[in-house]
């Protein structure tokens, strides 16, 4: 990227979940960088460009967390298919039964009010 930035690293992401999209960056090499930068961490190199993820996961690891009065809700980190891992939580299942290991979906939540759109996970059925 060359000249000034027109839109923050933080933006383009949200634009893409704006368009249903889990968008991440990639270095001239292709391995994959999230949560977006500006520029390559170290360790990489070149120039970062922007790719849409298929949406496809695996829980690498997780939680739930009751709170009093309230229904219980998971908190998950999943490793995407192209190499990267974020923190969400998975929808459609009992928070207790979500598993390391188990396959997941991204599902992009639209905004609304003042809460920008955001990605959730949903399980996927076993073939």
């Amino acid at each position: 990227m060359t000249g000034r930035l027109t839109n923050s690293p933080v933006e383009q992401y949200r634009e893409h979940l704006s368009r249903g999209q889990l968008g991440y960056q990639a270095d001239e090499n292709g391995r994959a960088v999230f949560f977006p930068r500006v520029t390559a961490p170290n360790g990489f190199s070149g120039t970062l460009t922007w790719k849409a993820s298929a949406g496809h996961g695996t829980v690498y690891a997780t939680t739930y967390i009751t709170p009093k009065g309230e229904s219980a809700y998971n908190v998950v980190l999943v490793d995407m298919d192209e190499g990267f891992r974020l923190m969400s939580r998975v929808e459609g299942i009992a928070p207790d039964k979500v598993r390391i290991g188990m396959r997941v979906k991204v599902r992009i939540y639209p905004a609304e009010g003042d809460e920008g759109p955001y990605p959730v996970f949903d399980p996927v059925e076993a073939a």
